[in-house]
This record gives structure tokens, sequence and C-alpha cells, in this order.
């Protein structure tokens, strides 16, 4: 019987299952190079897929209000500068009616990324500022004595004198009692705001009484305050038209509201009076909503200036904030565009100039959003700083790959060398053992053997994984060993037939 160690030695069997599980690898190897294009491929193609969707703009959703106000007037111009300048970012404004309230609420629900809102009117509670949009401050203005067609009112004399009563100069908040105050704008806020003030000067909010349009022409209940709420749109029609007391106006400085008020309030060539709150440092300290101004000298401009000196107010801040689980560097960007585009902004409606930062401490009023504050503080990471650690994780795990497929590649080269070394040795066993084969079918088995193993010789030149001198020593080889079997075919089938054996007689 003839041994073997390799190939299998029935006749036409198939590789063994390792040869040919070793076999498939070799092919696979064979198209490294190809598997590595089709990677790099697959990597380009991703990259680029990733490279389109991430520069794609970011729409944010912005709850803004009531209509035609200055905040929405802002926002929409804001939104339309950012569509102009085909940032990153793209701004969805949707106009809430119901003003900073609704839109603080849009954002506690999830259904807003930016909102205006103000301060004292409620925060969301799922909100941090990104920037101060406006700072209203508190004006309270009294309108000057109206002339006659012939000049200023001369005082009455004698018994005219003792019949007339002197019309009370108001000059203080507290002098406000029984008298008409016109708010300008239909916030209800604004009508809160004026009974907190009052309240420090020991007011009672009952005493305040809103004013319909029916009641506009009845005289003051006694001891009350008629408060009358004027159209911000028509404001000094509303004001020359109405008969109010004192003017109350809640805005910027710059407001072209508020300057509307104060000249629908200047009758002659006498100004208006502005009063000052000079309790607003304890009102701040009493409502942290609230902090303490001051309005300076000739703020509104006229000749005298107005006001004529410095008067103390309080202000409310506006702010624009985002959602706290709005992306750091979504936020990031939007602060950065705001600021870049408020310049601009500024040539088209003023009050945008007055955009600003927050206060970005850590012990701040009012939480920032982090994104915002990376961007104010100058923190903010670039794309390599804020991948970095993916990068060095990567770059570790391909070296780790590669390594591995490295050494894959070496041990699988060792274990071919030694395989083609044992078929090459089973192919000089073959030919030592043709040469003293018994029979024709031993013979047989030899060559279908030989047979085995130059297919798969074959198999592995149609893969590529034969050099030059492993093909000729397999060439050698396998001539070598089928010449024996040749050979030893031919002298065995020269010999006579053996004689049968004679069969014994019963």
């Amino acid at each position: 019987m003839v041994t073997s160690s390799g190939p299998p030695d029935e006749p036409g069997a198939s590789p063994a299952p390792a040869a040919e599980l070793n076999r498939r690898f070799k092919i696979m190897l064979q198209h490294t190079w190809l598997i590595v294009a089709v990677i790099v491929l697959l990597c380009g193609g991703f990259m680029a897929v990733a490279y389109h969707f991430t520069t794609q703009p970011t729409e944010l959703k912005v709850a803004v209000g009531p209509p035609n106000s200055e905040d929405a007037r802002v926002m929409q111009a804001l939104a339309a500068q950012f569509a102009r300048d085909r940032i990153d970012v793209r701004l969805n404004i949707e106009v809430v009616t119901g003003g900073p309230p609704e839109a603080a609420a849009a954002i506690d629900n999830g259904k807003a990324d930016l909102a205006v809102v103000r301060r004292d009117a409620g925060m969301p509670k799922n909100g941090q500022v990104i920037a101060i949009l406006r700072k209203n401050v508190v004006v309270f203005v009294v309108p000057s004595a109206p002339e006659s067609a012939n000049g200023p009112a001369k005082p009455a004399k004698g018994k005219a004198a003792a019949k007339t009563k002197p019309l009370e100069k108001i000059e203080k908040i507290e002098q406000v009692v029984g008298k008409r105050v016109g708010i300008v704008g239909r916030s209800p806020r604004n009508v809160e705001l004026l009974k907190m003030i009052l309240r420090q000067y020991n007011i009672a909010a009952d005493k305040v009484v809103v004013l319909g349009s029916e009641d506009i022409a009845k005289p003051n209940a006694p001891g009350k305050i008629g408060v009358i709420q004027f159209d911000p749109n028509n404001v000094a029609t509303a004001i020359r038209e109405s008969n109010v007391d004192v003017i109350m106006s809640v805005g910027p400085i710059g407001s072209p509201i508020t300057a509307d008020a104060i000249v629908a309030a200047t009758r002659g060539k006498e100004s208006p009076t502005f009063l000052s709150i000079d309790a607003s440092e304890a009102i701040a300290a009493r409502e942290p909503v609230y902090e303490s101004s001051e309005i300076k000298a000739g703020a509104f401009r006229g000749s005298p200036p107005r006001p004529e000196e410095s008067i103390e107010t309080i202000e409310v801040h506006h702010y624009i904030v985002a959602r706290k689980t709005l992306s750091e560097q979504v936020a990031a960007d939007f602060t950065r565009h705001l600021f870049a585009s408020r310049q601009a902004l500024a040539a088209e409606l003023p009050s945008a100039a007055k955009i600003e930062k927050p206060d970005t401490d850590k012990d701040a009023a009012v939480p920032v959003h982090p994104g915002a504050a990376a961007y104010i503080d100058g923190e903010l990471k670039s794309f390599f700083d804020r991948y970095n650690d993916f990068f060095y994780l990567g770059i570790m795990l391909v070296s780790f790959l590669g390594s591995g497929f490295a050494g894959l590649l070496s041990y699988n080269k060792a274990g071919d060398r030694v395989r083609r070394l044992h078929t090459l040795e089973r192919l000089l066993d073959i030919a030592k053992s043709a040469r003293t084969a018994e029979t024709i079918q031993i013979l047989d088995q030899l060559q279908d053997e030989i047979d085995a193993i130059q297919t798969q010789m074959i198999q592995e030149v149609e893969a590529s994984a034969l050099d030059e001198t492993a093909m000729m020593a397999y060439t050698l080889s396998t001539e070598r060993a089928e010449q024996a079997v040749s050979e030893r075919r031919k002298a065995l089938q020269s010999q006579p037939p053996k004689p049968l054996a004679a069969v014994a007689s019963l």
C-alpha cells in the first residue's frame, strides 16, 4: 500500500478541506489591492456623502411675537440676511400672537429651537441665553401744558383767580394717583410693570384700572389710576387725541416709538417732564428680573436736551434663547453669524445695533448656552479639536488592523512554503514508489495522486499564488514522478503473465 501525507490517496479525490480553505484564502488574497481600492473608494464616497450632509444649512425654527413688533422685525431681517449671505444656518420664523410668553412656551414644548423672550414675562425652563436682543428702559413722560390760540394762558386775577383751582404739576411717581396713564403698547406685561413700580411707592395694585374704549370719556373713579393702552403703530395720534396726564413707554433708548411718544407729549415750546424712578435700585433688589439703569441727559435729543438731567429708571431685557438640547456647535455658529450680521442689519433696523453679548460668568443671573459662551469667551473648538480623540482612535485602529493583516499574510506565506515542500517531497516519494510498484493498479493510484497535485498546482497558478521558482520545482518533480510511473508501467506490461497455480485434483 502507498502512504500519503499530502493529497488524498483515493483516485479522483478533491483536495483536503484544509487545503481547499487555504486555496480560497489565497484567491481572496490575490485581490488584496482590488479590495483595498474598493475600500478606499467606499471610504471616499462615505466621506463625500458625509461632507454633503454636514455642509447643508442647519434650519432653526424661531418663535417670536407679537406680529409687527420690533422683535419680530429684527428676527425676520436677520433671517433674510442669513439667506442672502448663504451661511450654514437658516432661520424659519414663526410669529406667535401671544408674544414672549408664547415664544417661551414653544421652547419648553420643543416646538422651536430659538425664541425671543422677555425676562419678566417668564424665561423658558428648557432655554438658555444666546444674546441680549435689546434692553428696554421705562420712560415716564408728563406732557407739557397746551398753548392757547393767543399764546400761553395767562394766570387769572382777582375773583377769577380765587375760583380757579391751579393744576397740580406732576413731578414724582407718587403723584399719578387719580391721574390717567397712557401706556404705549398692548402688552399686559407693561400694565403689570406699572403696578410693580407703584407698589414700591406704597400704591396698591388695585388702584390701577385699565380703561376700555367706552370708559375713556368718563372721569376716573376717586383715588384710581386710569390706564389707557395705545397702539404702538399710531402712538403720536393716539396721544394727541387722548387726555392722559402721564405717558409710560417701555423700549430701547433709541426706539422710534418712544421718540414719537415724547414728540407727541411736547406741546408748544415747553418741553415735557421726565419722571425719575428714584427707587430703581430697591426695585431691582426686590425683583431680580429687572435692573437699575439710568437715562443720560439728552438721550432723546431736542433743544433743550431731553431729559435735561440724567434720571434713574429700570430696564428689562429681551433675550434670544435656545433650547438646552441644541448642539453646542450649532449654537456657536448661530451666535457667530448673529454678531457678524449685526452691523449689516443696523442700516435697516437701528435697534439691531443694540444686540449685546450676555454675561457668561458662572454666577450670571441667566444661564448662557454653552455653545454661545464658547464663542463669546473665545474657547470655541476647531474641527480637529472636537474630533481629535476620534482621529487618534481611528489611526490606532487602522494601525492595529494593518499589523494584524500583515501578520496574517506572513503566517499564510509560511504555511504555503511548508505545504509546498510537503508536496514536492510527496512527488519524490511517488517517483520512488513507482519504481518498485508490483502492479498496474498501484501505478494507477500513483498517477491519480500526481493528477490531483497537478490540478491543485493549476488552481494556484490561476490564483497567481505561485512564483516562477515554485512553478519550476513543481514542474520538474511532476515530470520526474510521471516519468517513473510511465517507465514502470512499460516494464510491467512487458513482463510475461505469471502462470496460474495448478488446481488440485479431487
